[in-house]
């Protein structure tokens, strides 16, 4: 299990807010943290502390400039996802990421565009690309969110639709949607099912509040995936020391 940090950046600056609550018109984006440092701090931080593999995501338009500042600040530690296309993947990659991360781009109108992703693929290298299969549940089995996490697509994430998209990518990212950004606890049925489901890098999402849920999370996905923290660690606002996860994750899961 590794930790991979997080830049979540919102009108240009880092925040943390409750992602279903973002790509909705009639509602208020419910906004946990909004920090008074840049993108470029916290890049700097993750260097310094040598963790790899965190994602830079851009919530909507207006933070282009605060996530090339993020990867200038790290070259190739950090990935970048939000708005990621075959027009503007490339230029990602050359500013330093060292993935681009997708998700509405190839689900498109509720459907996985083959098309689309080949082409993402062939454009920039599947070492380069991460698929983002953050999910929900309905009627007893996980779907992809697309559109801000407005929409059911038609993919059912299981152990058959992960062997197959895992051939076009080099990583999967995947948010619980319900539990994200609430402080509430993990989706333990999915971890469980993504720990079983995954054979290459994997990075779970969504409800992590304690060293506690750590240990519980390693276990359940038999250390077999990584995790990401956002709105409960102290560097955005919250009660779960920062040092102290680093320290856990780089001890090997000891408390």
């Amino acid at each position: 299990m590794e930790f991979r940090p997080c830049i979540d950046l919102h009108d240009g600056k880092v925040k943390q807010i409750v992602g279903s609550t973002l790509g909705y018109t009639d509602q208020t984006v419910v906004e946990n943290f909004i920090s008074s440092h840049d993108a470029s701090y916290y890049a700097q931080m993750f260097a310094h502390d040598q963790l790899t593999g965190g994602h830079v995501i851009m919530l909507g338009p207006g933070n282009e400039k605060a996530a090339l500042a993020a990867l200038a600040a790290y070259p190739q530690g950090l990935q970048i996802g939000g708005g990621i296309t075959t027009d503007n993947a490339q230029q990602y990659i050359d500013a330093g990421a060292s993935h681009v991360i997708v998700t509405s781009f190839i689900f498109h109108d509720g459907q996985l565009n083959i098309a689309r992703l080949k082409q993402l693929q062939q454009l920039i290298g599947k070492e380069h690309l991460v698929i983002d299969l953050s999910c929900k549940m309905r009627d007893g089995k996980w779907f992809v969110m697309t559109d801000k996490w407005t929409k059911f697509s038609n993919f059912e994430v299981n152990a058959e639709s992960i062997a197959y998209i895992e051939s076009f990518c080099d990583e999967l990212l995947i948010h619980a949607v319900d539990v994200e950004g609430k402080k509430g606890g993990m989706q333990e049925s999915l971890v469980r099912d993504l720990a079983a489901w995954t054979s290459i890098p994997t990075t779970y999402a969504g409800g992590v509040r304690s060293l506690e849920d750590l240990a519980k999370f390693n276990d359940l996905a038999n250390g077999r995936l990584h995790v990401t923290i956002g709105s409960a660690l102290s560097i955005f606002g919250g009660d779960l020391p920062y040092t102290d996860v680093v320290k856990y994750c780089k001890e090997g899961g000891i408390l």
